[in-house]
């Protein structure tokens, strides 16, 4: 918490959390404005999680002003047409956590800065300390942790994390909804916001591919027998079992996806049991010196971290052995490598260690 009156930016969605990290900051008695990203318009592609109407309505409940900041050219160059390269090229990807670096603690605080503010404030559950200003901040998963969001803000550097505030990491889901009833808000009982935008991605991803780019190919098991085709690569995910317009008369999954071949192999259940998975572009908020880091990792955003050991490089990639088999390791998402409750950091995932 913030000892001294300071002027802060809120990033508003409209929904119960940020309209509830608005209303704490303004009972605390900062100097705070509201601010609402505009980043997508049109029918098809993502649902970004922004009602600015309803924004504007809470920011006039609680007495603040209230800016609509128009990102929808960066939104596009720097989370869409990357988000539709990635399906493309036979990965999953995560856009949340560019998102959230490049724009909600990216764009919103060097705008933020611009008005002479000195924080942002999201309605993140996560957390973060440091022991004094001139140490380094530490990220924290919330108290929450059926509605932890530590796993998006993996890759926010040190400036952000210093200049971000996140006054619901102690909270619980039900304070939160107590709090916005004492504060009148009409959001108090909203229903939860899905936690990807893009939703029905396929049609997104195809307006931005070149006709080569979506070519089909076959669908093979292990062995190399061709069982089917498949209409593009962008259409199937590691761990997919169904869609694939493939009969054998026992359930396959997809184990693996070729991006040079657009080969889709499918497998039994077991052939998707993996033993680690090398990761690239890894970023650390807190790295621990030492040749193999013991931590935990965490592939998905709603699954439980696991034991494992990582091995850095120094190319900025790591191998990550699982302290036991792990099912349907995804290239293209995130591993976000934990301590406890402290993020250490992460990366992406390229490819994974079979069993």
């Amino acid at each position: 918490m913030l000892t001294r009156k300071q002027k802060v930016v809120v990033a508003m969605s409209g929904g119960v959390d940020s309209s509830v990290t608005a209303g704490l900051l303004v009972e605390q008695g900062h100097d705070v404005q509201g601010v609402s990203l505009r980043m997508w318009e049109g029918e098809t592609g993502p649902r970004v999680c922004s009602d600015h109407r309803g924004a504007k309505e809470i920011a006039s409940l609680l007495g603040i002003s209230h800016t609509l900041l128009d990102l929808r050219s960066q939104f596009v160059e720097t989370v869409v047409k990357p988000f539709a390269q990635d399906y493309l090229h036979g990965r999953t990807p995560n856009p949340c956590v560019a998102c959230n670096r490049d724009f909600k603690l990216g764009s919103l605080l060097r705008w933020a800065r611009e008005q002479g503010a000195d924080f942002v404030a999201t309605g993140h559950y996560a957390r973060v300390m440091r022991v004094d200003s001139a140490s380094r901040a530490s990220l924290f998963r919330g108290a929450d942790r059926g509605k932890d969001q530590s796993y998006f803000l993996f890759s926010l550097g040190q400036d952000q994390l210093a200049h971000a505030l996140f006054p619901l990491g102690e909270m619980q889901k039900t304070e939160v909804r107590a709090r916005a009833r004492q504060f009148g808000l009409p959001v108090a009982e909203r229903p939860e916001s899905q936690d990807i935008c893009f939703g029905d991605y396929k049609a997104l991803v195809e307006s931005y591919a070149d006709e080569s780019e979506l070519r089909s190919g076959e669908v093979t098991d292990r062995s190399g027998k061709v069982l089917g085709q498949h209409s593009g690569i962008h259409r199937v995910t590691v761990g997919q079992r169904r869609g694939l317009g493939i009969s054998t008369g026992e359930p396959l999954y997809v184990v693996e996806i070729d991006d040079e071949t657009k080969q889709v192999v499918v497998g039994k259940k077991d052939e998707l049991s993996c033993a680690g998975m090398t990761v690239q572009s890894v970023t650390w908020i807190e790295f621990p010196d030492e040749a193999e880091i013991e931590a935990e990792v965490q592939i998905r955003y709603r699954s439980a971290a696991i034991p494992c050991v990582i091995r850095p490089n120094s190319d900025g990639a790591c191998e990550v052995q699982f302290g036991e088999a792990f099912p349907a390791v995804t290239p293209g998402q995130a591993a976000v490598f934990y301590r406890g409750d402290q993020v250490l950091g992460g990366g992406w995932i390229e490819r994974a260690l079979r069993t």
